[in-house]
């Protein structure tokens, strides 16, 4: 029985067909890793993409959309649900590098809308609070349903203005850790305000451009077909939505290589471009033992401090400091991860909403990270 299980995974590998990196143990590694990952999920589509050393390899296995007989690869568009909080980070660590903005100012002094924000026995939320998860808004907005089509079409301005008109805060801001979409997406909104530019146009800017990261935005794939199709818990094809003003929690199309691409932006941590940037955006905040609790933090691997936006996970005998941030949207699971001290990320995506297939890829990808940054 053993001897079928590889002969399937060195078949699976071989259909693969992954890009070659310089590096033959990486695209070895890549190839056999995601067959072994596929295999055992049973996701419809999966990709799977590193870098180590500046060299990297992707490789498909499934199809991105039923029926279609395509494999996925490095260039197949996909959601990355809240990886775009990362990127949100990173507008964040820029605006504070060029004196835009402060960690510690308030939402209030950057919001720009008719309406006060909370607050709680005296502590004021601020840009901080919301990066790293503690603001004490809670999870979700409380709105009404978009349709199906468009969910996000209820997530306004009008809608944030009155989330917190309603005084929801859970507990009081900088005291507790909860994560928290609503308050990414006002996190956005005041970066903007704060810039004077469109939130979309300072992300291009800020983020994008400089990493060179020309498949990644808000708006869907011209050729949707060609991207990777989520699937629901039932197996349901989900349907392309429109990702509206989820702009600083989850909205971001993006494509493997891309990511791939921004790893790398990452990794060059000695570069003198955008230096101050980086530090900041690489440096762990919050510590957990900071927090009086501390919740929705852990699904990818157990969070030891937060970061921009990044879960910092410290060094242990089988792998380096890690930071990492997962995704979910529309069917689709990512994760991205990656080890700044010695060169190494992956990235992983499947199309299906399969909470074990999530957690068993992050685990796997975690343990990757340890291997290739040993080696």
């Amino acid at each position: 029985m053993k001897t079928l299980i590889w002969t399937t995974v060195a078949i699976a590998v071989t259909a693969a067909a992954p890009a070659r990196a310089e590096d033959p143990f990486l695209s070895e590694i890549v190839a056999f890793t995601g067959a072994v990952m596929h295999l055992e999920t049973g996701v419809p589509g999966l990709v799977l993409g590193a870098i180590r050393n500046g060299e990297t390899a992707v490789a498909g296995f499934g199809e991105i959309r039923e029926g279609t007989g395509v494999e996925p690869d490095g260039d197949t568009p996909l959601r990355v649900g809240s990886i775009t909080k990362v990127s949100t980070g990173a507008v964040l660590a820029s605006m504070v590098a060029d004196g835009t903005v402060k960690l510690t100012d308030t939402l209030q002094s950057h919001l720009d809308w008719d309406v006060t924000v909370p607050s709680r026995d005296g502590k004021e939320i601020r840009l901080i609070d919301i990066a790293t998860h503690t603001s004490g808004l809670p999870r979700e907005l409380e709105r009404a349903p978009g349709p199906p089509d468009d969910p996000n079409a209820t997530l306004t301005k009008e809608a944030m203005i009155a989330g917190l008109e309603s005084d929801p805060l859970l507990f009081a801001p900088g005291t507790s850790g909860l994560y928290s979409n609503f308050a990414y997406d006002l996190l956005s909104a005041a970066l903007a305000n704060a810039a004077g530019r469109p939130y979309s146009d300072l992300l291009r800017e800020r983020v994008l451009e400089p990493a060179r990261l020309t498949d990644t935005g808000f708006e869907r794939p011209t050729d949707i077909s060609g991207a990777m199709q989520g699937h629901g818990f039932q197996g349901e094809a989900l349907p392309d939505i429109p990702s509206g003003l989820a702009e600083g929690s989850g909205g971001l199309y993006s494509t493997t290589n891309d990511i791939l691409r921004w790893m790398a932006w990452h990794l060059d941590r000695f570069s003198p471009e955008d230096a101050e940037m980086r530090l900041l955006d690489h440096a762990a905040y919050i510590p957990r033992d900071a927090l009086e609790v501390a919740a929705g933090y852990d699904e990818s691997g157990e969070m030891d401090a937060v970061g921009l936006g990044w879960i910092v996970m410290e060094r242990t005998a089988d792998r380096p400091t890690i930071l990492q941030k997962a995704g979910g949207a529309q069917g689709i699971f990512v994760y991205m991860a990656f080890a700044p001290a010695h060169d190494v990320g992956v990235f992983v995506g499947i199309n299906a909403y399969d909470f074990g297939a999530a957690m068993g890829m992050a685990e796997t990808v975690n343990e990757m990270i340890g291997t290739l940054a040993a080696h």
